[in-house]
Protein backbone atom coordinates (compact mmCIF):
# COMPACT_ATOMS: atom_id res chain seq x y z
CA UNK A 1 0.00 0.00 0.00
CA UNK A 2 1.28 3.40 -0.48
CA UNK A 3 2.52 6.00 1.90
CA UNK A 4 0.11 8.26 1.26
CA UNK A 5 -2.93 6.05 1.81
CA UNK A 6 -1.35 4.72 5.04
CA UNK A 7 -0.90 8.44 6.37
CA UNK A 8 -4.82 8.98 5.57
CA UNK A 9 -5.19 5.67 7.24
CA UNK A 10 -3.36 6.75 10.54
CA UNK A 11 -4.96 10.05 10.42
CA UNK A 12 -8.36 8.61 9.97
CA UNK A 13 -7.44 6.42 12.75
CA UNK A 14 -6.30 9.09 15.20
CA UNK A 15 -9.33 11.19 14.56
CA UNK A 16 -11.79 7.83 15.77
CA UNK A 17 -10.02 7.64 18.59
CA UNK A 18 -10.60 11.39 19.66
CA UNK A 19 -14.38 10.69 18.23
CA UNK A 20 -14.44 7.74 20.52
CA UNK A 21 -13.01 9.49 23.77
CA UNK A 22 -15.18 12.35 23.45
CA UNK A 23 -18.23 9.63 22.67
CA UNK A 24 -17.01 8.15 26.42
CA UNK A 25 -16.60 11.41 28.10
CA UNK A 26 -20.09 12.60 26.52
CA UNK A 27 -21.60 9.28 27.78
CA UNK A 28 -20.16 8.75 31.21
CA UNK A 29 -21.01 12.55 31.91
CA UNK A 30 -24.47 12.79 30.40
CA UNK A 31 -23.60 15.96 28.92
CA UNK A 32 -24.13 15.42 24.93
CA UNK A 33 -23.99 19.38 24.13
CA UNK A 34 -20.42 18.35 22.47
CA UNK A 35 -22.37 15.83 19.93
CA UNK A 36 -22.09 18.25 16.86
CA UNK A 37 -18.50 17.98 17.70
CA UNK A 38 -18.41 14.29 18.15
CA UNK A 39 -20.02 14.09 14.66
CA UNK A 40 -17.93 16.49 12.84
CA UNK A 41 -14.88 14.87 14.07
CA UNK A 42 -15.97 11.41 13.11
CA UNK A 43 -17.22 12.49 10.04
CA UNK A 44 -14.44 14.97 8.87
CA UNK A 45 -11.38 12.95 10.45
CA UNK A 46 -12.83 9.60 10.55
CA UNK A 47 -15.02 8.61 7.50
CA UNK A 48 -13.66 11.38 5.01
CA UNK A 49 -10.19 10.48 5.57
CA UNK A 50 -10.53 7.21 5.44
CA UNK A 51 -12.32 6.91 2.41
CA UNK A 52 -9.82 9.07 0.68
CA UNK A 53 -7.02 6.54 2.00
CA UNK A 54 -8.92 3.88 0.59
CA UNK A 55 -9.15 5.37 -3.14
CA UNK A 56 -5.58 6.37 -3.01
CA UNK A 57 -4.55 2.95 -1.76
CA UNK A 58 -6.92 1.63 -4.60
CA UNK A 59 -5.52 3.99 -7.04
CA UNK A 60 -1.81 3.10 -5.94
CA UNK A 61 0.87 4.35 -8.72
CA UNK A 62 -2.18 6.42 -11.29
CA UNK A 63 -2.43 9.01 -7.91
CA UNK A 64 -0.79 12.34 -8.58
CA UNK A 65 1.58 11.77 -5.49
CA UNK A 66 1.67 15.71 -4.97
CA UNK A 67 -1.77 16.51 -5.37
CA UNK A 68 -2.67 13.46 -3.02
CA UNK A 69 -0.30 15.16 -0.44
CA UNK A 70 -1.52 18.57 -0.49
CA UNK A 71 -4.90 17.02 0.08
CA UNK A 72 -3.64 15.08 3.40
CA UNK A 73 -2.12 19.10 4.91
CA UNK A 74 -5.05 20.73 3.75
CA UNK A 75 -7.55 19.08 5.19
CA UNK A 76 -5.82 17.70 7.96
CA UNK A 77 -5.11 21.20 8.51
CA UNK A 78 -8.44 22.66 7.60
CA UNK A 79 -9.92 19.96 10.26
CA UNK A 80 -7.57 20.97 13.56
CA UNK A 81 -8.53 24.91 13.06
CA UNK A 82 -12.12 24.13 12.23
CA UNK A 83 -12.39 21.42 15.27
CA UNK A 84 -11.20 23.52 17.32
CA UNK A 85 -12.83 26.43 16.51
CA UNK A 86 -16.22 24.30 16.78
CA UNK A 87 -15.30 23.19 20.67
CA UNK A 88 -15.38 26.64 21.87
CA UNK A 89 -18.57 26.82 20.15
CA UNK A 90 -20.53 24.25 21.59
CA UNK A 91 -19.23 25.57 24.85
CA UNK A 92 -20.83 28.27 24.25
CA UNK A 93 -17.82 30.41 23.73
CA UNK A 94 -17.03 33.01 20.15
CA UNK A 95 -15.33 31.15 17.80
CA UNK A 96 -11.78 33.07 16.66
CA UNK A 97 -12.91 33.51 13.28
CA UNK A 98 -9.73 34.60 11.95
CA UNK A 99 -9.22 30.73 12.60
CA UNK A 100 -12.56 29.18 12.21
CA UNK A 101 -13.11 30.39 8.57
CA UNK A 102 -9.98 29.52 7.06
CA UNK A 103 -10.16 26.63 8.20
CA UNK A 104 -13.73 25.68 6.58
CA UNK A 105 -12.07 27.26 3.85
CA UNK A 106 -9.29 24.48 3.94
CA UNK A 107 -12.02 21.96 4.36
CA UNK A 108 -13.65 22.40 1.16
CA UNK A 109 -10.23 23.09 -0.42
CA UNK A 110 -9.16 19.53 0.37
CA UNK A 111 -12.35 17.59 -0.74
CA UNK A 112 -12.04 19.96 -3.91
CA UNK A 113 -8.25 18.69 -4.56
CA UNK A 114 -9.32 14.95 -3.35
CA UNK A 115 -12.01 15.46 -6.82
CA UNK A 116 -9.62 16.27 -8.90
CA UNK A 117 -7.00 13.46 -7.98
CA UNK A 118 -10.28 11.36 -8.50
CA UNK A 119 -10.52 12.97 -11.92
CA UNK A 120 -6.89 12.52 -13.10
CA UNK A 121 -6.89 9.00 -12.09
CA UNK A 122 -10.13 8.32 -13.63
CA UNK A 123 -8.79 10.16 -16.87
CA UNK A 124 -5.56 7.72 -16.28
CA UNK A 125 -7.91 4.41 -16.20
CA UNK A 126 -10.30 5.74 -19.22
CA UNK A 127 -6.83 5.87 -20.98
CA UNK A 128 -5.48 2.94 -20.21
CA UNK A 129 -8.37 0.94 -21.17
Amino acid sequence: MSRIAIAFFGAAVVYALAGMALGIIMGASGDHSASPLHAHINLLGWASLALMGAFYGIAGERAPARLAWANFIVSNVGNLMSLAMLSLIVQGKPPILPILIPGEILIVLGMALFGVSVLMVGRKSVASA
